[in-house]
């Protein structure tokens, strides 16, 4: 148990010898230490599980006011460092393991900004680090992460923030190639005019400074300037001067970056085999070298000045039909090889203008041949290819960009001789299925039992790799702000980006997809109104109940993510009723912090539904969903909520339609139990999210509309647990299903559901055997590769027991 009362208590004063020494970087802080302390304690979460909504929103506001309070100030950061390291002491020693995480992550935030960090304070934090290794999941791979981190920051200090704005910023170099760029996709449906305008004001406004937009140069300025005094600190090191000596030189500061990156990077790869002060001695040389024409002596003792860390380069749109994760990803990617001066590894030599898919250049030249993967023969094509059933959830992305403007349908059918079929090269596959162990059997976190199903897997482990992965240089992050109807979206096209690159391998290899959520709805007030341990099943009317889970698992999401939702609409007004106040790019620097701390996945099982209609009158609807899926009889809809309201006998016999129910029923143990029934309902819901902590299960959650009743139906249950299930309608009547609150079909007769399989795994799957289909060809590498696709959401730390 935490004792709240001890760590509570008023914080300790640091020893004279800090306070006084060089580590204190030369000047007193500007922020009193017990304003901090007091500023620190008022973000961490409660830790009483009845934590009010309005807290929230609160809490997340101070925690930005803190950053910012200390961005501008070296001397604030470095005092807010010591006393963040003291406070993760005193609640690992109280055992307060609700408020290490959030400490931690404040730390490493204040780290990366901070000007300078003694040796002292470095190993003590690493110490820290690696005691958290002894702690349970989530603890011990958040530990491992940042203690890798501090190592590596404590022999090249300035590493972080140099990879950090060189790879955000696009900077060129030939040093250090990776790459990230933000897509913020936003519900149309939700952010109205007022509210995209102000997203895009907001964005902007964050890459502005006081002396207008910054350009590269002012990226690379800044790089030189925080490694250099990160290196050689306030006894070696005057920030002012090196800060105005930077801006003199002018265009030649590009040189100066070039130099400082070979710098760092050839004492990374070096690993420890450098002399020792070797990196500190070459800085210093350049920095004298910058303060050549100066009057005073080049290593004078003097203040540290800030290096400013801007917000990464992000790229908002309105999530509509036209917006496709893989074609903008793609896009992204032949720009940044258009323009990048290193050269592409072996790996991506294979990377060709002409040799992209057909959709990333459709726009600008259409081309009209493309290289056929099926068997080539016209006649086995289907008559009509946007209806066939087992393209379905690709042809409304692709039916547009392979035809030829100005042709007709007819004109543009594809007729082809002498095709010949093309199987994935060895290093395709190989890259697909080193994803899917990765990246499915790594995720575990150690929350996932061998053959066990019903628990959710989250967080990343770290403490050993299968085998050894490709490096992928580029990172596209991917943010979407909505309510599920939006991560429902997330989903589908997730599943368009697995079953394409299955396909054709183009992205796999090279780009690293990392997703993350912002639950927006367009009643924001019902957001900060509903209680976080409160069970999502009863919150009928809560619009964002993916957001209510991660809310309820990881309490920094719930303070940072949850309460911005409803933070937007009221900056929106704000600024519209004040048009002329300075903007502060307050919900970009919540995403930035967001997408630069949020590294621990939780995975969400992603659902195939196979939809065949009455009388076959068109054919089967493959569909795919995240959160909920609903089944209506319209005629009963009205009836049943006459008698929901006025509860009689028998009640679900007389009032409902007759449907039959087959599924596997899973069980903690691991073993599913088949079973059936027949019964009379109004509508089935079908929940995919956890409806409370206590009930934390991976699988999905049936209720009928209407409770069963105690004559007929007494062997049914109130609630089935199950992930494969199968619902008849019969008397010749239909349903209306809806999936994710967005995608609508009625005249429904039957509905399969089961968990969706990942496309990578059937690349190996086939290698083994063409023909045959069934559990024997689960062998080789199969076996150890996990069938499903789940959907990771990243947050700060996962799930928290």
């Amino acid at each position: 148990m935490a004792n709240n009362v001890q760590w509570d208590n008023s914080p300790e004063v640091m020893d004279p010898k800090v306070q006084h020494s060089p580590h204190s970087v030369g000047c007193s802080p500007t922020v009193p230490e017990s304003e901090l302390y007091r500023s620190i304690k008022a973000v961490m979460p409660r830790e009483t599980e009845n934590q009010q909504p309005m807290d929230c929103i609160n809490k997340g506001m101070l925690r930005w006011t803190l950053h910012k309070k200390v961005k501008n100030n070296p001397a604030n950061s470095s005092s807010l460092v010591w006393v963040l390291i003291k406070e993760l002491e005193r609640a690992e020693k109280w055992d307060s393991r609700k408020c290490i995480i959030p400490l931690l992550h404040t730390l490493m935030y204040a780290i990366i900004q901070t000007a300078y960090i003694p040796d002292e304070l470095y190993k003590r934090i690493y110490d820290f680090c690696k005691r958290l290794m002894t702690f349970p999941q989530p603890y011990c791979t958040v530990g491992l992460s940042y203690a890798r981190q501090m190592k590596t920051e404590r022999a090249i200090p300035g590493l972080m923030y140099q990879r950090m704005v060189a790879a955000e910023q696009r900077l060129k170099n030939d040093y250090y190639p990776c790459q990230e760029k933000v897509f913020v996709l936003a519900d149309p449906e939700v952010f109205s005019d007022s509210l995209g305008n102000f997203m895009l004001g907001d964005i902007e406004a964050s890459a502005v400074e006081a002396g207008g937009a910054l350009s590269p140069l002012d990226h690379m300025r800044n790089v030189v300037h925080h490694s250099i005094q990160a290196a050689l600190g306030p006894e070696h090191c005057h920030g002012p001067k090196l800060a105005q000596a930077l801006k003199d030189v002018g265009q030649d500061v590009e040189s100066h970056f070039q130099e400082v990156l070979a710098t760092l990077e050839q004492s990374v790869n070096e690993a420890g085999r450098a002399e020792e002060g070797a990196l500190r001695r070459r800085l210093e040389k350049l920095y004298s070298k910058i303060l050549t024409n100066k009057d005073s002596e080049p290593l004078s003792t003097g203040l540290l000045c800030d290096s400013p860390l801007p917000n990464p380069e992000m790229d908002v749109q309105l999530w509509t039909e036209e917006v496709d994760i893989w074609r903008e990803v793609a896009k992204w990617l032949r720009s940044t090889f258009m323009s990048d001066s290193f050269s592409l590894s072996e790996e991506q030599e294979d990377y060709q203008l002409g040799d992209a898919p057909t959709e990333l250049i459709a726009s600008e030249n259409t081309r009209l041949s493309v290289m056929s993967t099926d068997s080539g023969i016209e006649r086995d094509l289907p008559a009509n290819a946007d209806s066939s059933p087992s393209s379905s959830l690709d042809n409304a992305s692709l039916s547009t960009s392979w035809q030829e403007p100005g042709k007709s349908d007819q004109d543009s059918r594809l007729s082809r001789r002498g095709g010949m079929k093309m199987r994935p090269s060895v290093k395709e596959t190989m890259a697909l299925m080193q994803d899917t162990l990765e990246d499915h059997e790594g995720g575990n976190g150690g929350r996932a039992r061998k053959g066990g199903t019903l628990q959710r897997r989250a967080g990343t482990t770290m403490m050993h790799t299968p085998i050894t992965k490709q490096h992928k240089h580029y990172t596209a992050r991917i943010v979407v702000m909505g309510d599920d109807r939006i991560v429902g979206r997330l989903a589908k096209a997730y599943y368009h980006y697995r079953k394409r690159e299955a396909r054709r391998l183009f992205l796999t290899m090279k780009v690293n997809l990392q997703f993350y959520y912002i639950p927006v709805c367009k009643a924001t007030a019902h957001i900060s109104s509903v209680k976080v341990n409160q069970p999502v099943s009863q919150l009928k009317e809560n619009p964002c109940t993916l957001g209510s889970y991660l809310s309820m698992v990881d309490p920094w999401y719930n303070c940072n993510i949850r309460g911005l939702g409803s933070m937007i609409p009221k900056l929106a007004k704000m600024q519209q009723a004040n048009p002329g106040r300075p903007k502060e790019p307050f919900t970009s620097d919540v995403i930035s912090y967001y997408v630069r701390t949020g590294q621990q996945p939780v995975f969400f099982s992603i659902y195939f539904v196979k939809l065949t209609f009455r009388g076959k009158i068109k054919d089967s609807v493959e569909e795919v969903f995240l959160t909920h899926l609903e089944v209506e009889f319209p005629e009963f809809k009205k009836i049943s909520a006459s008698v929901r309201e006025k509860p009689r006998r028998n009640a679900g016999e007389t009032c409902g339609a007759m449907i039959s129910m087959s599924y596997k029923k899973v069980t903690l143990r691991g073993t599913d139990i088949d079973k059936g029934v027949s019964c009379r309902t109004s509508g089935v819901q079908i929940n995919a999210i956890p409806t409370s902590e206590a009930e934390d299960l991976n699988c999905l959650t049936v209720t009928m509309n209407e409770p069963p009743t105690k004559t007929k139906n007494s062997h049914m249950e109130s609630k089935i647990r199950t992930n494969n299930i199968k619902i008849d309608a019969k008397e010749g009547r239909s349903f209306t299903v809806t999936v994710d609150s967005q995608r609508t079909y009625a005249g429904v007769q039957c509905m399969e559901i089961s968990p969706c399989l990942d496309p990578g795994y059937y690349v190996q799957k086939t290698i083994r055997s063409k023909f045959t289909v069934g559990e024997e060809t689960n062998a080789g590498l199969s076996k150890y590769m996990i069938k499903g696709l789940p959907l990771p959401i990243n947050t700060f730390a996962g799930i928290i027991n």
